[in-house]
């Protein structure tokens, strides 16, 4: 591992009988802390996991598209910058759901959404953010939506006219 030179140098000596003290020379061998860095970085390389990115894939129609809808078969979902959410069925007054913190309303919209998918199966879910709130509010809600398989359902900005209804709540 290391090593200390103790060969006897043979010099001159300086300043008449004073003998100049013997410096000793050491040589270190890296070899050993080479091998374990080494052995550790194929460690970690071989013992992590290289997990793929987990996202959900969205197929946009090409260009602008519209459809008709029965008001009946159209459950439209609001969620605030603030995160509150608000649903009606076609041209309904809009209800919250209910829950005390943003897991709670989670769980209560999956529920929502359970129930109205199994009354009617030809519903389409209509998700309309605000344009100030967070963007995970935004993919929370849709993995509620694909949790409980909801497969039909169109994302839509917040307009001045869905704020004027929930003000006036």
């Amino acid at each position: 591992m290391a090593d200390v030179d103790l060969s006897q140098s043979k010099g001159k000596q300086k300043h008449g009988g004073k003998r100049k003290k013997k410096r000793v020379g050491v040589r270190i061998d890296m070899t050993p802390m080479v091998d374990v860095a080494f052995l550790l970085l194929t460690f970690f390389m071989l013992t992590t996991t290289m997990n793929k990115p987990q996202t959900m894939e969205i197929n946009l129609p090409p260009g602008r598209q519209t459809a008709e809808v029965a008001e009946s078969n159209l459950l439209t979902l609001r969620v605030t910058d603030d995160f509150r959410i608000f649903w009606n069925i076609g041209t309904s007054k809009p209800v919250a759901v209910d829950g005390s913190d943003k897991k709670a309303k989670l769980i209560a919209l999956g529920k929502l959404l359970k129930e109205q998918n199994s009354a009617n199966p030809k519903l389409i879910t209509l998700v309309k953010v605000d344009g100030k709130a967070k963007y995970i509010d935004m993919v929370d809600v849709m993995d509620e939506l694909n949790l409980n398989n909801i497969n039909r359902f169109s994302l839509a900005p917040m307009v001045e006219d869905d704020k004027k209804i929930l003000a006036a709540l």
